[in-house]
């Protein structure tokens, strides 16, 4: 064999023995042009102290015992190129000062790009404020615990990132239409209460009595689609799933109980269903509240049932997983996806009293009242419109959209309403699609101009602040948003 020879069959030689040496990772390195699809997955705790406010009411009171913990779960994605992070914290909502402190940690430690984190609530109403002192005034600073929240977003972002390793990707749908019911209801006529306001012209009403016969029919639809963005190693083991689903809290706590309500439980169930419990790195499931504005799990047709504390909060959260579990036995895996995001902001218009209206609501605020009682709805929403009349006449609002091979992800910084989802699921170019409300920031309530024409208290001045036609405008930015990304 001459020089030659040999040299040319000694390179061969060695490029079997590192080819067959690394295996998997170079045979996925080959599928992907070389890029390796990476994910890795982390939570981080943050439980509020004993005897900090619950807002979740109208009325914030002090927690006397922590039921179960509050997290920051993390699902990170890396497909060589382009790397992504989701974040949903078990929170009501939280400033959108709090977001973008997180955002800069996050950019400042691991290098991501700002577009490509979102982060949103899950909006349980068993935990404390990360709002603000005062939820309805502009923002300036950050309170205590809001640093801390932020603080812990960001380490979440990075465990997760820390955690990275070669793995695979699919995502589904399921369905789960025995908890969801729209809890807006048109009425008979004379039987819609006042508003806060004086006035007496809504024609719905937000959580009626149950089983009443001045019922007449729900004023809107429901979206009982689960959709899931599951990862796993190559070889099976679950890494992290990200699902979504389009209902309200459940509630049912025991007294003044800190809890991530069934959100938390629906992570710990299905962690138990996938047989992922004490896995090392964790595997880490997260729930993400979708388009639940009008939506919760009560059905109002029939009469309230007597349950114990945590029990339908168990229930809803055994059959959501139950059917997220099932859907994830039907992925169609994938070595590797094209991952992608864009943040823009939108200029809004937001509401503000109408000179009468603050005329009233500052004689209200004025006037003396006794020590003894808790405030009346008029006097809540007194004070709120005399706060929000401090905003300015138009504000920015993050809007966000991701892509994960062939789901979009959209983030809306508001309580959206199942109309706005599911028309987002049907224009979106891209199946599954799906929203993540109270996303990088809180600004109440977004109903469509259709149900702002039938009032309730979702767009009651103070429930509602941004103007008639913001749907609209944020729904198109989405849309463009999703259609650049396809």
């Amino acid at each position: 064999m001459n020089p030659s020879a040999r040299a040319l069959r000694f390179l061969v030689v060695l490029v079997v023995v590192l080819v067959v040496g690394r295996g998997p990772a170079v045979a996925a390195e080959a599928k992907a042009g070389a890029k390796v699809f990476r994910a890795g997955a982390a939570t981080s705790n943050i439980t509020p102290p004993i005897g900090a406010d619950i807002i979740g009411g109208f009325h914030p009171f002090p927690s006397t015992h922590i039921h179960d913990e509050l997290h920051a779960r993390c699902l990170a994605l890396d497909n060589g190129g382009t790397r992504l992070a989701f974040v949903v914290v078990d929170l009501v909502g939280a400033d959108r000062l709090v977001y973008d402190a997180a955002r800069r940690f996050v950019t400042a430690e691991t290098g991501l790009p700002g577009e490509c984190l979102i982060m949103s609530a899950t909006h349980t109403h068993s935990a404390t404020s990360a709002l603000g002192k005062d939820r309805f005034a502009p923002q300036t600073e950050l309170d205590d615990y809001q640093k801390f929240v932020a603080r812990r977003i960001a380490d979440a972002v990075r465990r997760a990132f820390n955690n990275l390793a070669p793995a695979k990707i699919g995502w589904a749908t399921a369905s789960e239409p025995r908890e969801v019911f729209n809890r807006r209801w048109f009425m008979k006529p004379g039987t819609v209460p006042a508003t806060p306001y004086g006035g007496t012209n809504d024609l719905v009403k937000m959580n009626p009595p149950r089983a009443s016969a001045n019922l007449v029919k729900p004023a809107g639809p429901t979206d009982p689609e689960i959709c899931l963005i599951a990862v796993a190693t190559p070889e099976g083991r679950p890494i992290g799933v990200l699902a979504n689903y389009s209902l309200h809290y459940v509630g049912g706590v025991k007294g003044a109980d800190i809890s991530a309500d069934y959100y938390g439980m629906f992570c710990d169930r299905l962690q138990q269903l996938l047989g992922a419990d004490r896995q090392d790195p964790e595997f880490v499931a997260i729930m993400s509240n979708g388009t639940s504005g009008n939506i919760n799990n009560i059905d109002f047709t029939k009469p309230g049932e007597k349950r114990a504390p945590y029990e339908k909060m168990r229930e809803v959260a055994d059959r959501v997983a139950t059917a997220t579990h099932a859907a994830y036995g039907k992925i169609q895996w994938h070595d590797w996806v094209p991952l992608a995001a864009k943040l823009e902001p939108l200029e809004v218009g937001y509401r503000h009293p109408t000179p009468e209206q603050l005329q009233r609501a500052q004689a209200i605020v004025a006037s003396p009242k006794p020590a003894n009682r808790a405030a009346t709805l008029e006097e809540l929403y007194a004070e709120r419109a005399v706060a929000m009349n401090a905003w300015p006449e138009r504000i920015h609002i993050p809007i966000q959209a991701l892509r994960v091979g062939d789901v979009a992800v959209g983030g809306i910084p508001n309580e959206v309403f199942v109309e706005i989802g599911l028309e987002f699921k049907q224009r979106s170019p891209f199946k599954p699609s799906f929203i993540m409300s109270i996303a990088n920031g809180y600004y109440g309530y977004l109903p469509t101009p259709e149900h702002h024409k039938l009032g309730g208290y979702e767009t009651w001045l103070g429930t509602n602040r941004l103007e008639v036609e913001a749907s609209n405008k944020i729904l198109a930015l989405l849309l463009e948003l999703v259609g650049a990304l396809k």
